[in-house]
C-alpha cells in the first residue's frame, strides 16, 4: 500500500534559532545524481548572529537498515575557516568520512581531522568523496522522510539542518566485515554497475 504521509524526524526545538530556507533539488538526471522527479527539501543556514554556514541541498540517501549517508554542499561566507568535528541525527551514530586512496583501492574511513570549510568557499559531500555518515539505522530511512542533522563546530558552536532522502543507485558502497564494530574499519567502494 503507498505512503500517502512521510515520516518526520524532526526536532521543532531543536530547529529554533535556525533560519530555514527553502530550497529545490537541483539534479541534472545523471546516474550519479539523484532523480529530477524527487521532491523538494529545506535546507537551513545559521541565525545571522551565529554566521556558521549555509547548507545547500541536503539529502539523505534513503536505506532500509544498517549504514547510510548524507550530502549537500557546504557554503562559509565567513572570513575565517570552518571546521565540522561532529554530525548528529535521531535515526543513527554519525561519523564525518572521506574517501582515499589505500593500496590502490578507494576505501572509506573517518575524517580524524574534521570537514574543513575554507572562509569565503564552499564543500561538497557527495558519494564518492567527503560526507556524514549514519552508522547504524534504528529504523529505515525511506525516499521523502526528512531527517533533522545537529553540526557542531571545532570553537564549539552547533548549527541544524534538515535534509530529504532520496533513493540513489549510484555508487554501489560494498562494506568490509565488521564495519561499525570498531572505532573505523575501512570500507571499499566498487564502481556501480
Amino acid at each position: 500500500m503507498p505512503r500517502t504521509t512521510s515520516r518526520r524526524f524532526l526536532r521543532p526545538a531543536a530547529l529554533i534559532g535556525a533560519a530555514v530556507l527553502a530550497a529545490s533539488v537541483t539534479a541534472c538526471g545523471s546516474s550519479g545524481t539523484p532523480s529530477a522527479a524527487t521532491p523538494t527539501s529545506a535546507s537551513a543556514s545559521a541565525d545571522a548572529a551565529a554566521g556558521v554556514l549555509t547548507v545547500r541541498d541536503p539529502w539523505v540517501k534513503a536505506a532500509d537498515k544498517g549504514m547510510t549517508a548524507a550530502f549537500g554542499t557546504l557554503v562559509n561566507d565567513g572570513d575565517t575557516d570552518v571546521t565540522i568535528t561532529k554530525a548528529a541525527t535521531e535515526v543513527s551514530p554519525m561519523e564525518l568520512h572521506e574517501m582515499t586512496m589505500k593500496d590502490g583501492k578507494m576505501v572509506m574511513r573517518a575524517k580524524e581531522s574534521g570537514i574543513v570549510i575554507k572562509a569565503r568557499s564552499s564543500t561538497t559531500l557527495e558519494p564518492g568523496g567527503d560526507h556524514l555518515m549514519l552508522m547504524n539505522l534504528a529504523e529505515p530511512v525511506e525516499a521523502g522522510d526528512e531527517l533533522s542533522f545537529t553540526l557542531t563546530f571545532a570553537d564549539g558552536r552547533t548549527q541544524t539542518f534538515t535534509a530529504v532522502a532520496k533513493p540513489f543507485t549510484g555508487a554501489q558502497e560494498s562494506y568490509a566485515p565488521g564495519h561499525g564494530d570498531s572505532p573505523m574499519p575501512e570500507t571499499s567502494m566498487s564502481p556501480a554497475s
